[in-house]
């Protein structure tokens, strides 16, 4: 991944005393490509982890919305030292839902000072870079199940990570010319005629899964679910 940032050498030479103007735009530059990278790791065609796990690792939800159920049947099939889900909030809430209708409220751990449902022992991540396919208003049923026809369908991963666990795992290359973190590089391009620098910033990445039991999906999560209480 690369993009160009051009800035004035005005912009410098007026505006760098209360902040450095090159460093501030550098740093908005790596947000922005950090995010479209969380995305391009889920969702690309060729290496995206939704694309990635095989038929085998691939189940179906019983009726629609998360249940413990499916979320035990999914660590059926990564049992071995399971990391994480990731899903979508919405996937976590609809979860959630189902577990309090169910009066097993999922118990949450604190990672990083936040705090993150869990289910037996296995933290639920939220994404929201993964998909919600909102074609759950075509459901002629959805209306009479009390969900949201404006909601979607959307799914849980569950992996194991770290390459000493054959999990998936993150690839990048380093030591490039000009590296600020692992993969990615700031190099300087020169001043064109109009007196405007010119820096290209490179991201390289990719994801892995490096056996086949380390990446299972939940797929058809509906998260439009809701329940009634008297």
């Amino acid at each position: 991944m690369q993009t160009v940032i051009r800035l004035h050498s005005r912009v410098t030479d007026l505006y760098n005393n209360n902040y450095d103007q090159l460093r501030e735009q550098l740093r908005l530059t790596i947000e922005a490509m950090k995010e479209r990278q969380e995305s391009e790791i889920i969702n690309d065609p060729q290496f995206g982890l939704l694309n990635a796990a095989v038929p085998s690792m691939r189940i179906r939800t019983r009726s629609g919305p998360p249940t413990p159920d499916d979320l035990d049947d999914l660590l059926s099939r990564v049992w071995k030292e399971p990391a994480f889900f990731l899903a979508h909030p919405r996937a976590i809430a609809a979860f959630g839902r189902e577990c309090t209708r169910r009066g097993v409220p999922p118990p949450t751990v604190n990672i990083f000072g936040s705090p993150f449902l869990t289910w037996r022992g296995v933290p639920l991540i939220p994404s929201d870079k993964v998909p919600v396919n909102h074609t759950l208003a075509r459901l002629p049923h959805a209306a009479n199940r009390g969900m949201d026809r404006s909601a979607g369908l959307t799914s849980i991963l569950l992996m194991r990570v770290g390459e000493s666990k054959q999990g998936v795992v993150g690839l990048q290359q380093i030591g490039l010319p000009g590296e600020q973190v692992p993969g990615l590089s700031v190099r300087f391009m020169g001043i064109d005629d109009y007196s405007t620098a010119s820096y290209l910033v490179t991201l390289y990445f990719s994801a892995a899964v490096l056996t086949e039991d380390a990446l299972g999906v939940l797929e058809g999560v509906e998260v439009g679910n809701y329940h009634d209480y008297k």
